[in-house]
């Protein structure tokens, strides 16, 4: 990805210097360039100064003007987030003696509960594909592995053969930031990946090669785009209505997990979650259940 921000503005080299960075030294997925890029991108058509010229009065207006114009406070405290790394590159590249991000507040941010499916949405959602189809066996074995590890769609779509050991029920999964990560599959999708890989793929491919684990009809590897399309497509037809991500089904794997007595830090590891305080998320999720099982089932609730 390329660093593209106006040239003409006073901070587009320190822009451009970090976003290289961040790319190169710390291997950055894609999406988190591109949103630390926006990010930068918007603070140079704010502040017509220099790095060395900016103080932190300057930017403490910056933040305020984000509120003005009505961003949330997960938007905001990402922007903030986005400032304080772009500031200590500066910091350790020896552009700055003093950080002016110092003493910027994050906004409140009340938790929210990530919605997620219960097993029986699970089920019919898994149950809907058409397996008599190749494409049917195909996305019956996703649904099956994204419910069985959690994996964002990205690592879902980009998984090859080589990142499979069937034997171990294992998965080696490229994360955020290049990390990979171990993790394990069961049985019934491990079922599901034998009849794809056994039936469905050879037949998609007609004798094309690929390296991709999951693969289309005209044998290019399945996009994010596509599979979104097709996740929404079998909620409807298993009765669910409400808005349908694969992010809810990781929420869905990482809720079960947790309700069922597994420990948060396993859950953080299968996740790929950075920060434990990320995965904290599913306690209230668990704990919300338990009250919820409570009111509707003791006598005396």
């Amino acid at each position: 990805m390329q660093a593209t921000v106006p040239p003409f503005r006073p901070l587009a080299p320190s822009i451009r210097a970090y976003l290289n960075f961040c790319r190169v030294e710390k291997g950055l997925a894609a999406n988190s360039l591109h949103s630390y890029q926006l990010d930068l991108k918007r603070l140079s058509e704010k502040i017509d100064k220099s790095v060395t010229e900016i103080q932190a009065p300057d930017l403490s207006r910056y933040v305020e003007s984000l509120y003005v114009a009505g961003l949330s406070a997960r938007s905001i405290a990402r922007h903030i987030t986005t400032l304080r790394n772009f500031y200590r590159f500066l910091m350790l590249e020896g552009q700055l003696l003093e950080d002016p991000t110092e003493f910027l507040n994050q906004p409140r941010q009340w938790t929210t509960i990530p919605k997620y499916l219960n097993r029986e949405e699970i089920e019919a959602l898994i149950g809907a594909p058409p397996v008599e189809k190749p494409t049917g066996l195909r996305d019956r074995a996703m649904l099956e592995l994204l419910y069985a590890t959690g994996l964002r769609v990205s690592e879902l779509c980009g998984l090859t053969l080589s990142a499979v050991e069937r034997d171990m029920g294992i998965l080696r999964v490229t994360g955020k930031g290049n990390k990979q990560r171990m993790v394990p599959f069961g049985q019934a999708a491990g079922q599901a990946l034998d009849r794809y890989l056994g039936d469905a793929r050879p037949r998609l491919l007609k004798g094309r090669a690929s390296r991709y684990l999951f693969v289309t009809a005209r044998g290019g590897s399945m996009t994010r785009q596509a599979f979104w399309k097709l996740l929404r497509g079998y909620g409807l037809k298993a009765g669910i209505t409400r808005s349908l991500t694969p992010h809810v089904i990781r929420h869905s794997f990482a809720t079960h997990l947790v309700e069922g007595g597994a420990d948060l830090r396993s859950v953080q590891i299968m996740l790929g979650h950075a920060d434990i305080s990320t995965t904290q998320v599913y306690t209230h999720v668990a704990q919300r259940r338990l009250r919820e099982v409570i009111e509707q089932h003791h006598p005396r609730a």
